[in-house]
């Protein structure tokens, strides 16, 4: 399975969010590089947090994750 990053963040808990969002939504998500903070690393400056969705899902990943144009109903 080809896997895509949709999201990119230095902050690791705004990426489990996106992550809990996205599978929430359906879609399976894993963040890369949370191995640093559970090493320890949640202070370090640089460590990028990525989240990959499959390839096929990128579209609708994407969709979730940008704001909306349309204000909310």
């Amino acid at each position: 399975m080809d896997m895509v990053t949709v999201f990119r963040t230095f902050n690791s808990v705004e990426a489990q969010v996106i992550r809990g969002r996205l599978e929430a939504a359906g879609l399976f998500a894993r963040v890369r590089n949370e191995q640093s903070v559970l090493a320890g690393g949640a202070g370090i400056a640089g460590v990028e947090y990525l989240v990959d969705v499959p390839e096929a899902e990128a579209a609708a990943a994407r969709a979730l994750i940008e704001p909306s144009d349309s204000p909310a109903a």
